[in-house]
């Protein structure tokens, strides 16, 4: 009879240990993501049960975080099927205990944050519902304090305390409020700003097109670039929709790139603007179709920060090109590559700052950007703002965005190769692989010690004049190879070699490289 307790205690504390392991499995680095809709591949795993253990994780972050009194938080969420159902989850929980709750409904990740900042709301926490990209049937919580977004840790401590019993029941108020509205003002104040000579309609003379992806920045079409004068016909796809019909909402995706590209021409816009989900990414597509992301974009933020602060320092991640580099020492600037993953950038640049420093900028390729003078938070509204500041002037002195990057030597070749990791400890493999190509001796291949991260080798003669990096991909089993070249021709040699050495590693799937080969 006495063992019958203890069974169940037994019984219990294994539940809760297996469910706790399950929160774990959700986190992806700094943020949280996962299934939310089952599908015939996937089973739902981000359900609204989790994303109220999710709740009572956060409520007990804030209180270690130091966060007395009552606790106030804004919910958000983007234009995901499964959006809605998860922000009542996730309300009703929060209210449950006593949290007072701001509910944004459709809003973006900056204006999350921001949420904690604008007097009106003063949020202890902003809480966003995306999943940026990724496929309809995913979804995914991203947390921000008044202090920045949540670190890697602050989520490890999040999803492993989703204990309520030390919280006291006592119903919180929900307060439905208008965010983007007030966001997207503080934008408009700070382009008017800017041009204080155009008065309230500085972009008067522009016709600037958006492509929303059917996400939530179809805002910016109506509450700051038509607020600024801007003339917006053939802006494209705005309605939010998480089917996401259209084409994938991101600005690092080549089909989607290429719609916003057709329609800026056939337009004749002077300017287009193309968001992610959640608006923390964009790029934009100049009058002439020049695509502005990736490298490019950082070159023309990085002129445009340098001239703002002579000399500093610019934190970008670690598959950009030598000619980038070379641009930003011209400008009498200073790049420093850094390990992939928006939050890793941005906390270099915190850290160089902190070490005296000055660092204006931390930016991906993926078109994450971050400035110090806007709390550092990856903010794709804000960037289109800060180019939008710009505009007015250029065009007064019969200049282009494009002349901006005139001197950015542009490469040859490119090519991107992804190799999946087909073993259990799919890490230890990556960096096995990684180790071990340092020893390879061949000429023309030089390692470049100005690297963070995986191994990044410079190409010379008989291989051309380029660089090729190998890296760990941040959040799943594979090994990315990126290869650039100033001459033709170069780039198969550098492959065929690559195939040779990785033939010794029967776990790394060669699958993509040989198809790409076999087309030569």
């Amino acid at each position: 009879m006495i063992s019958i307790p203890n069974e169940r205690l037994t019984i219990k504390l294994l539940r809760r240990g297996i469910f706790l392991e399950q929160l774990a499995e959700l986190q992806n680095e700094s943020d949280i993501r996962g299934i939310a809709i089952t599908t015939k591949e996937y089973q739902a795993n981000l359900t609204t049960e989790i994303v109220q253990k999710i709740a009572i994780g956060i409520i007990n972050w804030l209180r270690q975080s130091g966060v007395k009194g009552k606790l106030t938080v804004g919910v958000g969420r983007d234009s995901r099927l499964s959006g809605q159902k998860l922000q009542r989850g996730l309300i009703e929980e929060l209210t449950t205990y006593g949290v007072d709750v701001y509910d944004f409904g459709l809003a973006t990740t900056p204006a999350l944050f921001m949420s904690t900042q604008f007097s009106q709301f003063s949020c202890d926490a902003g809480i966003m519902l995306t999943a940026s990209h990724l496929p309809y049937y995913y979804n995914g919580v991203k947390v921000f304090s008044q202090k920045g977004g949540a670190e890697k840790e602050d989520i490890t401590y999040i999803l492993s305390h989703s204990d309520k019993s030390q919280l006291n029941e006592e119903k919180g108020q929900v307060t439905e409020a208008d965010l983007l509205t007030v966001y997207a003002k503080d934008l408009v104040e700070k382009i008017r700003a800017a041009n204080p000579k155009k008065g309230d309609s500085p972009l008067s003379d522009f016709k600037i097109i958006v492509d929303a992806g059917n996400g939530s920045g179809g805002f910016f079409t109506e509450k700051v670039l038509q607020a600024l004068g801007a003339d917006t016909s053939g802006s494209q796809f705005l309605t939010p929709d998480g089917n996401f019909p259209n084409h994938i909402p991101n600005p690092d995706n080549k089909e989607a790139m290429q719609s916003i590209q057709k329609a800026v021409l056939s337009e004749k816009a002077d300017l287009g603007v193309i968001f992610d989900t959640d608006v923390d990414r964009s790029a934009v597509v100049t009058k002439s179709g020049d695509v502005l992301n990736r490298n490019n974009l950082i070159a023309v933020l990085s002129r445009i920060v340098l001239a703002e602060h002579p000399g500093t320092s610019i934190v970008t991640n670690s598959p950009t090109s030598d000619h980038l580099k070379t641009f930003i020492e011209s400008l009498g600037g200073y790049q420093v590559r850094y390990i992939s993953g928006y939050r890793n950038v941005i906390n270099k640049a915190l850290d160089l700052n902190q070490k005296g420093v000055d660092t204006q900028l931390a930016i991906e390729t993926s078109g994450h950007a971050a400035f110090k003078e806007n709390y550092f938070l990856d903010d794709g509204a804000y960037v289109i703002a800060k180019i939008l500041m710009l505009l007015p002037n250029l065009q007064e002195e019969g200049k282009t965005l494009e002349s901006l990057i005139a001197d950015l030597k542009q490469p040859l070749e490119t090519q991107e190769v992804r190799f999946k990791l087909e073993a259990d400890n799919y890490r230890t493999l990556g960096q096995r692989v990684i180790q071990q190509i340092a020893n390879i001796d061949i000429t023309g291949w030089e390692i470049d010690p100005e690297n963070e991260e995986g191994i990044r080798f410079r190409l010379t003669p008989p291989y051309g004049h380029g660089w090729f990096l190998l890296r760990m991909s941040l959040h799943e089993p594979l090994l990315v190879l990126q290869v650039e070249n100033d001459e033709a021709g170069y780039i198969i040699p550098v492959l065929k070699k690559i195939q040779q050495f990785l033939a010794n590693y029967p776990d790394v799937n060669q699958e993509k490289l040989t198809a790409l080969l076999s087309n030569e």
